[in-house]
């Protein structure tokens, strides 16, 4: 057996001796041909499918192109699973379990003969994680999200996951809105495989991937179900099987710069504040130094550019029409490290130079924005002193400045036993308070492990 270059994967298939035979004859009983084993590079495709998780439903479809791609490339695409996290679904919350897949992600790929990694995240919670436990492993990596649900339509109007589902549901409370309508609008809310199609956390981590330069050009506004996002991933799969050969590994991509430009993306275009943490703990485990101030000092005063639901009116389809994220860093100009290196071998600059945009109302220019300051600012005062955050772009002016009662729950159980009482003391100035971030019955110390690991992710996560 002749290797052709003296890959990681080597090490496992290609001795000629007692264990060289037992790591390729295993493989084979898969059915693999010998020529797979000549050295040639081993590409794991970590997928987050399940269909407990529905933001991820559609992976295996995803993953089968990318592996078209790693075999025209001359690559050995190596398919595993990790946990999947699902928001919709997963109690107490999917954030609680981000950690232990991270955890999952990173000693799957050291124990295995794998090269360069391609990650399919989407959910919410899957992309840091994955990002994370990669980054430890330090191999040549590229993301690629699932993509955005089609745009929900309800009787002539748009309506967005999460966005409208709370409208709704107090219309429901307040008799506006007939419960039949309520449930006829489910079916009408999510009509394709995909995560949120508004600007929340999933949405804003696609963008993150993108922004980071660890993900392809127009990788986080192309909907799950658009025969491009395929597309995508089989160039993927051509470009990992490169990124190995080339040695470009994550630690050359996510550099401080590109965090930077994160950051700076997520407040044009009107981000989850969760990308706070996330970016954070990934920043942690790349050895980046990166602190909750950063946020403010370098995002706070980006324009909101985006018209996105929750800031906005528009949603991710149509995000993907105007221009998507390149036509977002191409219109912050000088705020973006334009000679930071991402996964298809160009800078940023060069990948967004002539990105064009196709709807000013869903891209403002920087001249016209959504909201003046769109990032992310942080505060701190006597109920929050090691830092809060806030979405200027989401909220109303009222919210900028407030004074009233603040209305204290012990936990979320108790807010839900006694927010519909009728003697709650409370009016429209109150302010309600959650104390406690662990719920009832879960023990002291897994109560404190949740707060801490929201608290502390610029170290590892």
């Amino acid at each position: 057996m002749t290797e052709k270059k003296r890959y990681r994967s080597s090490q496992w298939f290609g001795p000629l001796d007692k264990s060289g035979f037992i790591h390729r004859s295993w493989m084979k009983n898969q059915g693999f041909p010998e020529d797979l084993f000549d050295g040639r590079p081993v590409i794991g495709i970590c997928n987050t499918w399940s269909e407990l998780t529905p933001c991820n439903a559609h992976f295996r479809k995803i993953a089968e192109h990318v592996k078209r791609g790693v075999y025209e490339a001359g690559g050995f695409p190596l398919e595993f699973p990790v946990t999947s996290l699902g928001e919709s679904s997963m109690r107490p919350t999917a954030m609680l379990f981000r950690n232990l897949v991270s955890m999952d992600v990173e000693e799957t790929i050291r124990a295995n003969p794998i090269d360069g990694v391609i990650l399919l995240v989407g959910c919410d919670k899957t992309t840091p994680a994955c990002l994370m436990g990669a980054a430890s492993c330090n191999l040549p990596t590229l993301a690629i999200s699932g993509g955005a649900m089609l745009n929900g339509k309800f009787r002539g109007e748009e309506i967005g996951s999460g966005t409208n589902v709370w409208k709704f549901s107090e219309e429901v409370r307040s008799g506006v809105m007939p419960l039949c309508d309520f449930q006829e609008a489910e079916s009408c809310m999510s009509r394709s495989a995909g995560h949120c199609m508004t600007m929340g956390t999933a949405s804003t981590m696609a963008s993150v991937v993108e922004a980071l330069g660890i993900g392809m050009p127009m990788n986080a506004a192309i909907p799950a179900v658009d025969s491009r996002r395929y597309a995508l991933s089989h160039l993927a799969g051509r470009r990992i099987v490169e990124l190995v050969r080339e040695d470009v590994r994550m630690s050359r991509i996510l550099t401080r710069e590109a965090f930077e430009n994160a950051i700076r993306v997520v407040g044009a275009i009107g981000g989850s504040t969760n990308a706070v943490v996330h970016l954070l703990a990934i920043a942690g485990r790349m050895g980046v130094e990166l602190q909750l101030d950063d946020w403010d000092r370098l995002g706070r005063n980006v324009p909101c550019l985006v018209n996105l639901m929750p800031s906005g009116k528009y949603l991710m389809e149509d995000f993907y029409y105007a221009g998507g994220v390149p036509a977002v860093i191409r219109e912050l100009g000088d705020l973006i490290h334009r000679d930071a290196l991402t996964v298809n071998g160009r800078t940023i600059g060069e990948n967004t130079a002539d990105a064009p945009c196709f709807n000013r109302d869903v891209i403002r220019p920087v001249g016209d924005p959504l909201a003046a300051q769109g990032g992310i600012a942080v505060l701190r005062g006597n109920i929050c002193p090691q830092g809060a955050v806030i979405k200027p772009s989401a909220a109303t002016p009222e919210l900028m400045k407030h004074r009233g009662r603040a209305v204290v729950f012990e936990s979320i159980e108790d807010l839900h036993a006694r927010i519909d009482d009728p003697n709650l003391e409370i009016d429209a100035t109150s302010i309600m308070v959650l104390k406690n971030c662990g719920p009832k019955g879960y023990p002291r110390w897994l109560k404190s492990a949740t707060c801490r690991s929201r608290r502390n992710c610029s170290n590892r996560g």
